[in-house]
C-alpha cells in the first residue's frame, strides 16, 4: 500500500492542514525528475544554499520565485537564442525547459541568488523571530521561607 488516507485525520485536527498535505506530498513520487542536477549546501549556522548546474542559460532565461515555503526555480530558453546561420551537429548541452521546487521550512527566507560559471547560487537565511526563540528562566529562592536541616552531622 503506497498511498495512505489522512482524510479521517483531517475531521478530527484543527490546524494541521499543512502537515497532512506535507505528508502526502511526501508519498507522491517526484517522478523521476533529475534535470538539472542540483547541490544543498549548509554555509553558516543559519545559513543555506542551493546550486544548480544551468550551464548555457542566461540570468533572462531563470525565474525564482519564493511563496508560501515553496521555492520555484523556472527555467526557459528562447528558440531565439541560438546562433542564426549555425548548424549543430551535437546537442550534448541541455537546454530544454526546467521547473524545480524546494520546500523551505518555516522561517527560511531567500536572501539572494547569482549565475556564475554556470552554476545558480540560491542564498537562503533562517530568521527565527525572537519571540520563538528558546530563553533561559532565571531561578530565584521563594521571599520569607527559611531552609529546614534535613541531615544531621553524624560525624561528632
Amino acid at each position: 500500500m503506497r498511498h495512505v488516507d489522512f482524510s479521517p485525520l483531517y475531521r478530527s485536527t484543527v490546524g494541521f492542514d499543512r502537515l497532512f498535505t506535507m505528508l502526502d506530498s511526501l508519498a507522491q513520487p517526484d517522478s523521476g525528475q533529475t534535470y538539472p542536477p542540483y547541490n544543498i549546501e549548509r554555509t553558516g549556522e543559519d545559513a543555506y544554499r542551493i546550486s544548480m548546474a544551468v550551464a548555457g542559460f542566461a540570468e533572462t532565461d531563470i525565474a525564482i520565485e519564493a511563496h508560501r515555503n515553496v521555492l520555484t526555480v523556472k527555467g526557459e530558453k528562447s528558440e531565439a537564442d541560438g546562433e542564426d546561420g549555425v548548424d549543430l551537429l551535437y546537442r550534448g548541452i541541455a537546454s530544454r525547459a526546467f521547473e524545480r521546487r524546494f520546500q523551505l521550512a518555516d522561517h527560511v527566507e531567500v536572501t539572494g541568488a547569482e549565475l556564475k560559471n554556470g552554476l545558480l547560487h540560491i542564498d537562503l537565511k533562517r530568521n527565527i523571530p525572537e519571540e520563538m526563540k528558546p530563553r533561559k528562566i532565571a531561578i530565584s529562592a521563594a521571599k520569607g521561607v527559611t531552609s529546614k536541616q534535613i541531615e544531621t552531622d553524624l560525624a561528632k
